[in-house]
């Protein structure tokens, strides 16, 4: 990831009270760090990974598997690749739907490398 922000004093509430980027952005100590945009190896994988996930959690209601979805908690907002939850922990909203505001820790989040990332 790129840093495009390198202000430690933006807090994580001005964070996100910015406007969404595309690809997203991610807050991480105090910096902001924005994704590669993804292209098409990354991409299909993106895509497939999560519904083989989902074919094996859901209809046990074990878990689910989510894409690009924001996640903040413990002082940074990030939006892995794909976030996978405990069945327990995927809140309802009031009318019973999925919440849209996750802030908690996925049980599981995957990052897919793009050929010039490092895995560190």
């Amino acid at each position: 990831m790129t840093s495009i922000q390198t202000q430690a004093e933006m807090t994580l509430e001005e964070f996100l009270r910015l406007p969404e980027t595309k690809p997203a952005s991610e807050y991480v100590e105090g910096r902001i760090y924005q994704k590669p945009v993804p292209q098409g190896k990354h991409s299909r994988l993106q895509t497939r990974l999560p519904t083989a996930i989902n074919q094996q959690l859901e209809p046990q209601q074990l878990g689910g598997a989510f894409t690009e979805l924001r996640c903040t908690f413990a002082g940074r907002s990030i939006v892995p690749d794909i976030s996978v939850f405990t069945w327990e922990r995927i809140s309802p909203d009031q009318n019973g739907d999925i919440q849209n505001e996750f802030t908690i820790a996925p049980d599981w989040s995957l990052e897919i490398l793009s050929p010039d990332q490092s895995p560190t």
